[in-house]
């Protein structure tokens, strides 16, 4: 299926993972994913199975910015938490996909904490 071994490591330890994270309405899961150039979030509700609120540097506002990539996930970071307050969404349960915590996983946590979510 995959071709890739350190895709098939990261798809390893994503299954371990899915098996004790689960988000539930009071305490979503939020999801991250990066790619070589982009980061994705999202506050997904296992219960419902339905995504809350999402962020990424696809969107219109964050697009053709420059810059580093870390500075983009503390700004994916910081719009994650926003919208999730909004939505009176104040605990959620980091799911990191398999990536290591650290690099843009770590800085968008991070930014994410400082805007007030907790987990």
């Amino acid at each position: 299926m995959f071709n890739n071994l350190k895709t098939v490591n990261r798809k390893r330890r994503q299954e371990r993972v899915r098996t004790r994270v689960r988000g539930t309405d009071s305490r979503p899961r939020l999801c991250v994913f990066r790619s070589a150039k982009h980061i994705y979030a999202q506050v997904i509700s296992d219960e419902a199975g339905a995504t809350l609120a999402s962020a990424s540097t696809m969107s219109a506002d964050l697009r053709g910015g420059g810059g580093k990539k870390l500075d983009a996930a503390k700004k994916i970071g910081e719009i994650i938490a926003k919208r999730c307050l909004e939505k009176s969404i104040s605990q959620v349960v980091l799911d990191r996909n398999g990536f290591l915590y650290h690099g843009r996983i770590k800085a968008l946590a991070e930014a994410a904490r400082e805007a007030g979510l907790k987990f």
